[in-house]
């Protein structure tokens, strides 16, 4: 990028709202600065500023994120062509299977659901529209990682600190590795309880026309008394099916 591009002021305002998360949901302007990389003058500017346009509250000693902030992320949903894209083959997932089905993107460390379809059950499974885990620990994250380059796959695993949930969450970056490869070799993948017990997710990677994967769909479900080789025989094929149904709408 030209650097008499760049506007600097932008890029610190999003700074200060990425700062906030859930172990920093409240926060004083000096603690603001020191996540976000300003000092402490500059980030209370930022803060009025931010609480002027309604994007975030204070009681005057303290702020925090205000709803508003929804929009930005909603701004996407409603704008972008893969959610679009996707969703009608969404529905046609979960009416075959009778699981909640997800699209799925990755950032940074994280990956992002986009689109989503649930089954019509008291308790559905599978994570929310919009929302985000670390990426090892779902089995979309885990087949966008593998369809990487090896060289992107070894920077990303040497950034990760390894998070663990359950007694079944990948606790190594050995482990990681060997099942990233895995998941190259086979094309898909079937995890079981990474992030939640009782919970289980089947994914395959989306690629566009070129060959690119741009995306990972998958399916996510309660395990039950279903095995996973069952779970996998049941419902792989219309992930597979799906996956190139579209990809030449992607």
């Amino acid at each position: 990028m030209d650097e008499k591009d760049w506007i600097a002021g932008a890029a610190k305002a999003l700074a200060i709202i990425e700062a906030f998360d859930e172990e920093h949901a409240r926060m004083t302007p000096t603690a603001v600065a020191a996540r976000a990389g300003l000092s402490r003058t500059a980030a209370r500017r930022y803060l009025l500023t931010l609480h002027e346009l309604r994007y975030v509250d204070t009681d005057g000693k303290l702020f925090w994120l205000a709803p508003r902030v929804l929009r930005l992320g909603q701004s996407y949903l409603d704008s972008a062509r893969l959610p679009r894209t996707v969703q009608p083959f969404l529905q046609r997932i979960t009416a075959t299977v009778q699981e909640t089905a997800l699209v799925a993107i990755l950032d940074e460390h994280d990956v992002v659901y986009v689109a989503r379809n649930g089954v019509n059950r008291a308790m559905a499974v599978g994570f929310v529209l919009g929302s985000r885990a670390p990426a090892p620990l779902s089995s979309a994250g885990l087949v966008l990682l593998a369809f990487q380059a090896p060289e992107s796959i070894e920077q990303w695993l040497a950034s990760y600190p390894i998070k663990v949930f359950t007694p079944h969450t990948y606790s190594t970056i050995e482990r990681l590795r060997e099942v990233l490869g895995e998941i190259r070799r086979n094309g898909y993948v079937v995890t079981d309880q990474q992030l939640e017990l009782g919970v289980r997710g089947v994914a395959v990677p989306l690629r566009d026309r070129h060959g690119a994967v741009v995306a990972a769909i998958s399916v996510s479900m309660p395990i039950g008394d279903e095995s996973a080789k069952a779970a996998l025989h049941r419902v792989l094929p219309t992930l597979q099916e799906t996956a190139s149904l579209l990809r030449n709408l992607v």
